[in-house]
């Protein structure tokens, strides 16, 4: 098990709101809140547990909609303090829900029962602000100085963004190979910026090395040592739909898979709101979303396995290419459990679902949310997704990182500047 020694490690009197433990996913060994991520028990992952016991439903309710156009408008259902949103922090979340009826006449699904959440509209212009947020206030408790990761480019440009504004140190690993505009941003802020030979799982490997390290001490690796924190950022996903429904819980949700993490803990958020009486319990469908040259969750959904076999990557969704994912076999226990599905496309398809979101609702998504909105119109067409129902599909990422997917599209045509030649061009 890999523990930071730092001066608050496992301290009782560390502020995290309603965070009681940590809580063992498999076993149920409970340990003191700490920048600790696997049981001492049984190996498996730890998970913040909580105290909602004080809670009245309708005085929550009024609090979280007097609260800030952020995820700190839920900071009573999170591992933060009560003043959070005081301290220096990008401040993610409260991104769009759009009403996606010109999408859902192209799929197939009924007016008005289609909604894209588009979280390209985060600080820099992902969701993983909402978990590096989330773990950089977890790194504070536990007295970190350098803020670092392991990540396929988004998580890497959010780890530096929210490390400047804190005043944090920050040295982020990639892989090599990342997509340039990726690279770029995860650069600008003037971080330590790491390329590791190899695809996202060897450079996974290496920081869990380096955090049992004495280089590594005083780091607070956000999807690592402070993972049960970082992972808690992608409940706020799951709050925002529902409060942007009216307080309502949607019929399907079509998530992108990568670790697996965001479709785990948009349940676990769903199911708090149910538990806390903020929504009304009825059922729901989780649909999983892969690329198919990394698709171990998805192949292993098919077979009916509970094992997800791990694969070599070779996709242009990179943002999601983690061939050995850490959540994959609870996002099979998930899909099955509400009556879902886990589906993939091939890279073709995801292409061709960029352009269909961007041509119908003039939104630019990455090629996670190709995967996305290609596995939606898949599941339609398989009959899986009723177009009849409230459906959620996540755009997690903005498409000016990824141009090298869509680097084909361009000019419609090359004029004279001349009436004369708008003519010839054909385009009156």
């Amino acid at each position: 098990m890999a523990v930071q020694t730092v001066a608050s490690t496992t301290d009782s009197t560390v502020d995290l709101g309603p965070a009681a433990a940590l809580s063992c996913r498999e076993c149920g060994h409970r340990v003191p809140l700490g920048p600790v991520f696997a049981c001492e028990e049984c190996f498996g992952p730890l998970e913040i547990a909580y105290d909602f016991s004080a809670y009245d439903t309708e005085e929550l309710r009024k609090r979280i909609e007097a609260g800030p156009a952020n995820i700190w408008r839920y900071a009573p259902l999170l591992p933060v303090p009560a003043d959070v949103a005081d301290k220096p922090n990008i401040n993610p979340g409260w991104t769009k829900l759009v009403q996606a009826d010109n999408l859902a006449r192209e799929l197939g699904v009924d007016a008005g029962k289609l909604f894209v959440k588009d979280d390209s509209g985060n600080p820099t212009h992902s969701f993983k602000d909402r978990v590096v947020a989330q773990a950089l206030e977890a790194a504070r408790a536990f007295g970190f100085t350098t803020l670092s990761c392991s990540s396929t480019g988004n998580l890497a440009g959010a780890v530096g963004a929210a490390a400047a504004r804190a005043g944090f140190r920050s040295c982020v690993f990639i892989p090599h190979d990342l997509e340039q505009g990726k690279v770029v941003m995860a650069a600008v802020y003037g971080g330590e910026l790491v390329g590791i030979e190899g695809n996202y799982d060897d450079v996974n490997r290496f920081c869990s090395e380096l955090i049992g390290d004495p280089a590594g001490e005083g780091w607070g690796f956000v999807n690592v040592n402070l993972r049960p924190y970082y992972a808690e950022g992608s409940k706020t996903l799951a709050y925002e739909i529902c409060e942007q429904l009216g307080w309502q819980l949607p019929d399907q949700l079509v998530v992108p898979i990568a670790s697996g993490s965001q479709l785990t803990k948009i349940d676990k958020g769903l199911q708090e709101l149910i538990k806390l009486g903020l929504v009304e319990d009825k059922p729901y469908k989780i649909f999983g979303a892969q690329a198919l040259g990394c698709s171990p969750v998805s192949t292993a959904f098919k077979a009916g396995h509970d094992v997800v076999r791990p694969q070599k990557p070779d996709t242009i969704a990179k943002s999601l290419a983690i061939g050995n994912p850490a959540d994959g076999p609870y996002v099979l226990d998930i899909a099955r459990r509400t009556g879902g599905a886990v589906e993939d496309v091939d890279d073709e398809q995801v292409v061709e679902a960029i352009k269909i979101l961007a041509r119908t609702e003039g939104i630019f998504a990455e090629t996670a949310g190709g995967v996305t909105v290609g596995v939606t119109k898949k599941l339609v067409e398989s009959g899986l997704l009723d177009p009849s129902k409230t459906t959620v599909v996540l755009n997690t990422g903005d498409g000016l990182k990824t141009l090298d997917a869509v680097a084909g599209t361009g000019l419609t045509a090359t004029i004279r500047p001349s009436l004369e030649s708008f003519r010839e061009a054909g385009l009156v």
